[in-house]
């Protein structure tokens, strides 16, 4: 008993991090972005955390986890229903690292981070309606189908050699970087972005708050991945923590060091998503890997950001905050990682690694690709040219996230 309560105490003091990653998410997407959309992205990912709760306790729980299946779909029934003793008290041998209630809420937090990074990639041009829409049927059904195949005991689970995806490289960021990659290229580039066939600089209006951003994200990654040994075991969660630690950093000097010697200067946002690069890169495998293995992880992640932002800007698909290169890139780099280095590295793990980063791929591009194109035939997904223009803010809120008081003054 003594054991179970400081597990689970650790386990909710994770969710606790995972949860305040969303303020992160907000204040990195609006500092990257401008001022005239700032009220748009922040209602967005405030609506993605309050729906994506209430839907996984709906339904979304019991498909990721829905006990004996077929291994590609199954469900639980609706809504939570705490296993009880035959007493009808709470059954607290349900897990040793924590209760059916904390377990609930801490996946529940993994859900809506899926959604929140297409937020980012589609941001400044999308109409709020449609996104809200696609967010529901996405973290409502598609985020834990798929999750269902690693972490449910899916098909990805059964291999010969399980595919191994520790804290969601691919079954969180990938994920979400898949649908955002559809959502760009559905939804086109912002007005400005590209003239000319040159592509064009459409700064964020405080750096200073993206930078507050990645920082708090990367506390949350505390309890992203040190809540995702599912215990307080003292040498694994240390662990986790270390090599975390080291793959961010590792993966923000490299970027910061690229970027400089390919632009000639050092920019700040690079280094920001080099940060990001670095976490998504070592997420797979956080628990196997030594030291040196994290920093090698976030060394090639964060070279990878420079290269794959400058490759994304080429294809002309605008991702206003790199979610795409972060998410998507890095995410599957991660995942791909956990056969190359560390305790799990060979072959066969490669080879199973590769299994699951083609089949989340296939999942998340047909499904994405499916909600957003009859979006976009029905009701439309992309605001007029004068709402782009003028600023999500005003039109689909009413309001500016930054009033002048000035002109209020008599």
């Amino acid at each position: 008993m003594e054991l179970l309560t400081t597990n689970n105490v650790w386990m909710m003091i994770c969710t606790a991090l995972v949860f305040f990653m969303h303020l992160g998410f907000g204040f990195l997407e609006i500092g990257l972005t401008r001022q005239k959309n700032t009220l748009n992205i922040l209602f967005k990912n405030i609506f993605i955390i309050t729906t994506g709760l209430l839907l996984y306790c709906l339904i979304g729980f019991n498909l990721m986890y829905p006990g004996e299946f077929n291994g590609f779909i199954g469900f639980a029934g609706f809504g939570l229903d705490s296993p009880l003793t035959a007493e009808g008290a709470l059954d607290l041998t349900y897990n040793e690292g924590y209760t059916y209630w904390t377990d609930f809420l801490f996946q529940g937090m993994f859900a809506a981070t899926a959604a929140t990074i297409v937020s980012g990639a589609v941001a400044e041009r999308i109409k709020i309606g449609p996104f809200m829409l696609f967010s529901v049927l996405y973290v409502g059904l598609v985020y834990p189908i798929a999750g269902s195949w690693k972490w449910g005991g899916g098909f990805l689970d059964s291999l010969e050699t399980p595919f191994y995806d520790f804290a969601g490289s691919t079954l969180v960021h990938s994920v979400g970087g898949w649908a955002a990659v559809v959502a760009v290229c559905l939804l086109g580039a912002r007005i400005g972005k590209f003239k000319d066939g040159k592509i064009q600089a459409l700064p964020g209006h405080n750096i200073p708050l993206a930078t507050a951003g990645v920082l708090i994200l990367w506390l949350g990654w505390f309890g992203f991945n040190g809540g995702s040994v599912l215990s307080a075991d003292p040498s694994l969660t240390s662990l986790t923590l270390v090599t975390t630690c080291l793959a961010a950093a590792a993966g923000g000097i490299s970027a910061a060091m690229v970027s400089f010697f390919r632009f000639k200067y050092l920019d700040l946002t690079m280094f920001l998503n080099g940060i990001l690069g670095g976490l998504v890169g070592i997420t797979a495998g956080a628990d196997q890997m030594s030291p040196t293995d994290a920093i090698i992880i976030g060394l090639i992640a964060g070279a990878i950001i420079v290269f794959a932002v400058a490759f994304i800007d080429r294809l002309k698909l605008d991702d206003p905050v790199g979610a795409i290169a972060v998410h998507l890139i890095c995410g599957i780099w991660g995942t791909l990682a956990v056969g190359l280095f560390g305790e799990l590295a060979g072959l066969d793990q490669f080879i199973s690694q590769l299994i699951g980063v083609g089949s989340y791929a296939a999942i998340c591009i047909v499904s994405s690709f499916i909600i957003f194109y009859i979006l976009k035939k029905t009701v439309g997904i992309r605001v007029s040219e004068r709402e782009e223009l003028e600023g999500l803010d005003g039109h689909e809120h009413g309001m500016d996230a930054y009033p002048d008081f000035r002109m209020n003054e008599h």
